[in-house]
């Protein structure tokens, strides 16, 4: 990340041509950015600001409005971020790390098809862009349209093969889209490559559940919890295994662990849920 300030710092000193009004201007760039570093966001927002009214047309604002845009993001005030990520982007429409801002902030608002709209930009300003290849890849999944999936996924592993996000989308696409063998061997796969990872577990153990292979789903999800004893998701997945099993004591003890962990109610069985209130 300071090698990434220091990189605008550098881009604004050829941008704005040594005057003492462009001095101004990057000190107060720099200035902000050091606020940032150090979490002191209402006087970076400020110092950014300051600097914008210093010289309101440079092109660089852009990439102020985008650091405005992630603080305000920061303090939970979504549409102003998205306000100022249209700023920057009414002076650069063709920054990237702006769209992807945009893009990302659009999902957390799940505005599926803005975010959409804003990856499919990226990539036709950069088609080997990884972040907005992997979401678009997640959006066509979530729209079930598995063929436009599957190929963002695929060019993503073409330049990235070891990328564990990217072959864990790719083995869910592939259970979605009516091929377990495919997403068997593929969660197999990352377990081996990955044995520390209580997510694999997880998802794998979600598949053999799926099929009723219970015993085994057990081994997975076991093995997970011994991984990642205080991770929620570890207690919503054995609860549920141990519903399909009849075990009800045991589904709602791990359902009692899970919701004391932080654990989403919705994601557990209702009918345990309203024993338990």
């Amino acid at each position: 990340m300071k090698n990434f300030f220091l990189a605008v710092i550098v881009i604004v000193n050829v941008i704005v041509p040594v005057t003492a009004h462009a001095q101004r201007y990057q000190q107060l760039v720099k200035r902000g950015l050091e606020q940032l570093q150090k979490d002191s966001l209402l006087q970076a927002e400020a110092t950014f600001r300051e600097a914008m009214d210093v010289d309101p047309l440079i092109k660089s604002n852009a990439l102020l409005y985008q650091y405005i845009g992630n603080i305000q993001e920061r303090r939970g005030e979504f549409q102003k971020a998205l306000d100022s990520y249209k700023s920057g982007l009414t002076i650069s429409a063709t920054t990237t790390s702006l769209l992807l801002c945009r893009a990302a902030l659009y999902m957390r608002m799940e505005n599926q098809d803005r975010a959409m709209a804003d990856y499919t930009e990226v990539l036709n300003l950069e088609p080997d862009q990884t972040e907005a290849l992997f979401y678009r890849a997640f959006l066509y999944s979530q729209r079930r349209d598995y063929k436009r999936s599957r190929a963002d996924y695929d060019r993503l592993l073409k330049l990235e093969p070891m990328n564990e996000k990217a072959r864990l989308g790719l083995a869910i696409l592939n259970e979605k889209d009516r091929r377990p063998r495919e997403a068997m061997e593929q969660l197999d796969a990352l377990v081996q490559l990955f044995p520390s990872h209580a997510e694999f577990y997880l998802v794998r153990g979600g598949m053999l559940l799926k099929r009723k292979q219970y015993e085994l789903a057990l081994v997975d999800i076991e093995h997970a919890v011994e991984l990642e004893p205080e991770n929620p998701d570890c207690y919503v997945s054995r609860s549920q295994l141990y519903k399909a099993m009849k075990k009800k004591k045991l589904a709602q003890a791990d359902a009692q662990k899970a919701l004391r962990l932080g654990a989403d109610p919705s994601f557990l069985d209702g009918s345990i849920v309203k024993k338990m209130q």
